[in-house]
């Protein structure tokens, strides 16, 4: 769990849009050195770690809106391996060694297995997950809570824009009060839309706690680790208001 000493596998979750910086669109060679670097830096600290990066800076769904959903969400997943190879290349070039895993096949890159997911955790490198679920209306949350649960991992890392889950959008309502743990169950009854519900469900049905939390600064992945009561805990147990 967050605040525990480095130890067994991780997830992390990450959208693309972290991937172009300030662009709004594309790959800025900047804040893919500053991630990479992060994921590099986390893992020589002991953890066995998994991503799953979005595809938000290729494609997005507004500019997807006149193509067929099951064409948009083809779309969407081929990004995210355009995203998983300039990570992987991002992560050798700041020393450290990453695979690349699809959903489906792409020549030069291994399709995903559960047995070579477990080969390249246990040789310490970052496994990068790419191509979503394989599945159209399925989103990268999804294939997130499944990757991680699929390879035994103790915790799902969701990366946001803000600094955990809120009683009311905090943009909007200076008042909102920050949730420090929730259950599955409450974030699903609620509609908080911190996890798409597929994704929500995978964690709970299968006992996977997931933290959410501020990635807008890459440093926010270790911080998060180190420091237990950054962002919201969704779990076992109630909810629980930050003051």
């Amino acid at each position: 769990m967050a605040g525990d000493p480095p130890s067994g596998r991780i997830l992390l979750k990450l959208s693309g849009e972290l991937l172009a910086g300030g662009r709004g669109s594309g790959l800025d060679p900047a804040a893919l050195a500053a991630y990479a670097g992060e994921l590099v830096k986390v893992a020589r600290e002991g953890w066995s770690l998994g991503v799953v990066i979005g595809g938000g800076n290729v494609i997005r769904g507004v500019a997807a809106a006149s193509i067929s959903r099951n064409r948009a969400d083809s779309m969407g997943m081929l990004a995210t391996v355009i995203n998983a190879i300039a990570m992987q290349d991002a992560v050798e070039k700041a020393g450290g060694r990453a695979s690349v895993l699809t959903a489906f096949a792409v020549q030069g890159l291994t399709t995903y297995s559960h047995d070579e997911a477990s080969r390249v955790l246990d040789s310490g490198a970052i496994a990068i997950y790419a191509g979503g679920t394989g599945n159209p209306y399925l989103s990268t949350d999804t294939a997130a809570a499944l990757r991680a649960v699929q390879t035994g991992c103790r915790l799902l890392l969701k990366g946001t824009k803000v600094d955990g889950v809120y009683d009311m959008d905090p943009k909007l309502h200076p008042g909102a009060r920050r949730f420090a743990r929730l259950s599955w169950d409450e974030v699903l009854s609620r509609g908080l839309g911190v996890m798409d519900a597929a994704a929500v469900a995978v964690c709970r049905d299968n006992s996977l706690p997931f933290l959410v939390f501020d990635s807008t600064d890459p440093a926010g992945v270790s911080r998060a680790l180190r420091d237990g009561s950054t962002g919201t805990l969704v779990g076992e147990g109630s909810l629980e208001c930050q003051d």
